[in-house]
């Protein structure tokens, strides 16, 4: 795996550092491909539950593009999206630990997660327009659907950044912690989360991300597929044994 990206793992854990924190961990090409490929293989891996995404220092999760690169002809996006993440349907669950600012094609990658657990410093913004560019890795798509619509007109057409505090009101971030203890926190969300059976977890995630684009009756055949899918899984069956017999269920993800 390049340098790009660093790569650890904790249990059923996989934590991903974007290391370029000399540039504010802005993206160029290598780091976009590094982080694709990562997650390519976090999909594959079996052993992998859950990832946690951050980016290496305390200044920046990242501040998108590399705009050094980008003015040599480097375009930092794979078929994946910018970064190798915006436009991926991941299975798994994502958490971003934001260590600082998360701003443009930065915070564009963030809220391609699916949970959020910022430092207290940590800022958060498009301000594309301030160059005379638009949030075009899935800003403007996405952002009117996390949170009030007015709330991100404005971040997207006054290119003004909001803080930790105001994106946890918003509910944009689901936990704001001091910075020396951000890591740790979203490796518990982590864990947290991968002492659930893992097939369920998957199963939840995908059935309410589809859900959210779809009339509720179409949404009720797949809820129904799904439950019944699930119900006859061996970790269905798992978990009801394990809950008679009053221990903790080991699941296999089958």
């Amino acid at each position: 795996m390049a340098d790009e990206i660093l790569r650890e793992r904790r249990g059923h854990v996989e934590i991903l550092t974007i290391n370029r924190p000399e540039a504010r961990n802005a993206v160029n090409r290598a780091t976009a491909i590094a982080l694709s490929d990562a997650l390519d293989e976090a999909e594959r891996d079996d052993d992998v539950w859950v990832v946690v995404l951050t980016g290496a220092g305390d200044k920046a999760f990242s501040a998108g593009m590399d705009l050094k690169a980008f003015a040599q002809g480097e375009f930092p996006a794979t078929d994946q999206g910018f970064g190798g993440i915006t436009n991926r349907v991941f299975s798994k669950p994502l958490i971003a630990a934001a260590n600082g600012a998360a701003l443009a094609g930065g915070f564009e990658m963030l809220i391609s997660c699916d949970l959020v657990v910022a430092a207290e410093h940590a800022v958060f913004g498009i301000p594309e327009a301030q160059r005379g560019l638009v949030a075009g890795a899935g800003g403007l798509i996405r952002l009117a659907k996390l949170i009030p619509r007015a709330v991100a007109y404005e971040m997207a057409l006054t290119a003004d950044p909001i803080d930790a505090e105001r994106a946890y009101e918003l509910g944009l971030v689901n936990r704001v912690v001091p910075g020396d203890q951000l890591l740790d926190v979203a490796i518990a969300l982590a864990e947290r989360i991968s002492r659930n059976a893992p097939l369920a977890v998957r199963t939840s995630k995908d059935l309410m991300r589809r859900s959210l684009e779809m009339r509720e009756d179409e949404a009720w055949v797949m809820n129904n597929e799904a439950f019944a899918r699930i119900g006859r899984s061996a970790d269905a069956l798992e978990g009801a044994i394990a809950f008679a017999e009053k221990r903790a269920p080991q699941w296999t993800g089958a």
